[in-house]
């Protein structure tokens, strides 16, 4: 039963004062049910305050459940450690566009579509030369993929689904070309085309790091990573950067800037700089011998020192995606063989925390941030690429959430209310009579 069918409601009534009010309840395929507010204010004149949204449902979705609690994440179902063991980063993007998984012929036909629009406009390499060199990738991504819907205006009008889908895979297929030319631009090489022959996540690690002055071949172990952090970093239900692109879509802009503003929001620290700041802070501890030094600050409730990359604000369990981003680190760092100062660092803190109580007592185990990190520096990315290579794997969910959305006909324009504490009414007084 959909969520808002009507079949079967539930109510729940709210008191404020001697008044009470009943709404209907909805209830999910799982998950907690939510009470449907959206007449409130008419009924009782008030609004709700729920300040980061913690517990207001802005959507009804079908892509992704998470039960933080039970540290669950399920992509149209799919547990995400059966998607990211069995299958690969595009067959998900076919998963979360469409619902179901691919068939062969199914699944043949969309790799050639993605594979075919690889290739970005070739006024667009003109465009990065408006950049500093040394401007961070993230400047250069906002920017160049809201400057897509100035090359491709044959797949703006969101009201025609034909035009949704095309630049759907347009941006799925794009996104590794445009974050790699980020990249080259930043270090000043050449940048490298895309490559037909190559799956998708081979392409992306040859725009990076060939040169053309040599043959470049894939390691791939290295490829069979990078897949592996793009299907574990798709989508997360509605997070920061997702509403953004959901916000910004139900104003009706076109596809390519609601991405731009989901890439923008993700640049922040608090979201997708969490692997960055993770790094940050093992150079922060620099030598293994220091670590029980900072276990105890972290443990002492009166000093500001965090282990970044541990616990999750969502899951309270063990974050799914960790399990499988540290075995996929183990390998990598098997297989580079890279002899670095952090990594040891960090190696050490993970033992030291997986087998201390009170990390233990309080679940702060290591999460996807903490791994994806070491694992993208060993495969030779600089952090200033780590937030790219997010925003360019969770372009498939934000694309997909955007598409449900203007879909679903009982969307409106995001308008969100608020508590206002500034200054009542006051009468205007000429500059002259001021004191």
């Amino acid at each position: 039963m959909d969520a808002k069918s009507g079949a079967n409601t539930k109510t729940g009534t709210l008191t404020i004062g001697s008044e009470s009010c009943t709404f209907p309840i909805h209830q999910g395929t799982i998950g907690p049910d939510v009470l449907d507010i959206s007449k409130l204010y008419s009924k009782a004149g008030i609004f709700t305050y729920d300040p980061g949204f913690t517990s207001t449902a802005s959507c009804e979705s079908k892509i992704t459940y998470i039960d933080g609690d039970e540290g669950v994440l399920l992509y149209r179902g799919y547990p995400i450690e059966q998607l990211a063991e069995h299958g690969d980063f595009l067959e998900t993007c076919y998963l979360l566009l469409y619902g179901e998984l691919p068939t062969a012929a199914e699944k043949k036909d969309f790799d050639l579509r993605v594979t075919r629009h690889t290739m970005v406009h070739e006024q667009m390499a003109r465009f990065y030369q408006g950049f500093r060199r040394d401007a961070h990738p993230m400047a250069v991504m906002v920017g160049c993929v809201g400057a897509l819907s100035a090359f491709y205006h044959d797949s703006i009008d969101i009201s025609d689904p034909h035009q949704r889908m095309v630049a759907s895979i347009r941006m799925i297929a794009k996104m590794p070309t445009i974050a790699a030319m980020a990249y080259k631009y930043t270090i000043g090489q050449p940048f490298i085309y895309p490559k037909n022959e190559l799956d998708y996540s081979a392409n992306f690690l040859r725009m990076c790091f060939a040169v053309p002055a040599e043959e470049y071949k894939v390691n791939p172990i290295l490829a069979r990573a990078m897949d592996r952090i793009f299907i574990l970093h798709a989508d997360h239900e509605q997070n920061a950067s997702t509403s953004t692109v959901r916000l910004a879509g139900s104003s009706g802009a076109n596809p390519f800037a609601c991405i731009a503003a989901g890439i923008a929001c993700l640049w922040g620290p608090a979201h997708g700089g969490a692997n960055e700041a993770a790094l940050k802070m093992l150079a922060e501890i620099g030598k293994p011998e220091r670590i029980p030094e900072f276990i105890r600050r972290a443990k002492d409730p009166n000093d500001s020192f965090r282990l970044m990359g541990f616990g999750h604000r969502v899951y309270k369990n063990y974050d799914p995606r960790a399990k499988i981003m540290q075995t996929t680190c183990h390998k990598v760092l098997a297989e580079t063989g890279v002899n670095d100062d952090l990594l040891e660092v960090a190696m050490e803190l993970e033992r030291v925390a997986l087998h201390d109580e009170y990390f233990i007592e309080k679940k702060l185990y290591p999460n996807i941030d903490f791994y994806s990190g070491i694992t993208l520096k060993a495969m030779g990315f600089p952090t200033s690429m780590f937030t790219v290579l997010f925003a360019l794997a969770r372009t498939v969910g934000w694309i997909a959430q955007w598409k449900e959305m203007i879909e679903d006909p009982s969307q409106k324009i995001g308008r969100p209310r608020q508590l206002y504490t500034g200054a009542t009414r006051r009468e205007y007084t000429d500059i002259s009579r001021r004191v």
